[in-house]
């Protein structure tokens, strides 16, 4: 990215990312409601982040690494993945699933909260497709208009839940958004 995305991606970011924050709380609190469910015959939650992380969680490793690209992680090692505002931005969504899905052990389960297309047919799709150059210079490769259900739909996952969401940011371009999880 350039110098220009360098400086106003962060300054955006958190921005957008407080309000964000504030208006999924009670989506993000339904939607990881049935995590323990998922702990490992441990009986411990081995989970992997994909993106920024909250000041929440403890960390017992931090990697960086590109989410088509997670060779650091042993396959099958993961209880859970869990993916916000990720997926609008990586190179290859498909790898990128696929690659959740190898970390994944059987029966864990990917999370995403994700922004996505609206409908084609509306006017939020009209402005996106409008604001999508800037946006996506602005915004680190953010893509506006991935229809990212039917990528997940794709993955094979064993089990999927989505949910078309609504999260209304005043003069953005975000408001359709999918939330659920899938099952390895």
């Amino acid at each position: 990215p350039g110098t220009e995305t360098k400086i106003f991606f962060p300054f955006f970011l958190e921005k957008i990312g407080t309000v964000h924050e504030k208006k999924c709380k009670k989506h993000k609190e339904e939607l990881f409601r049935n995590l323990p469910d998922f702990k490992g015959p441990s009986g411990e939650l081995k989970l992997l982040e994909i993106g920024t992380g909250g000041g929440h969680l403890h960390y017992e490793q931090f990697l960086v690494a590109a989410g088509e690209d997670l060779h650091q992680v042993p396959s099958g090692s993961v209880d859970a993945v869990v993916c916000t505002l990720v997926l609008c931005s990586v190179q290859n969504i498909s790898g990128t699933l696929r690659e959740v899905l190898r970390v994944l052990r059987p029966g864990g389960a990917f999370y995403f909260l994700e922004h996505v297309a609206a409908e084609h047919s509306s006017w939020r799709y009209f402005w996106q497709q409008v604001f999508y150059p800037t946006w996506k210079l602005v915004f680190a490769g953010c893509c506006l208009t991935r229809e990212l259900w039917k990528n997940l739909e794709e993955a094979k996952f064993s089990e999927l839940k989505i949910q078309h969401i609504s999260v209304a940011l005043p003069w953005m371009p975000i408001e359709p958004h999918i939330v659920g999880y899938g099952v390895k």
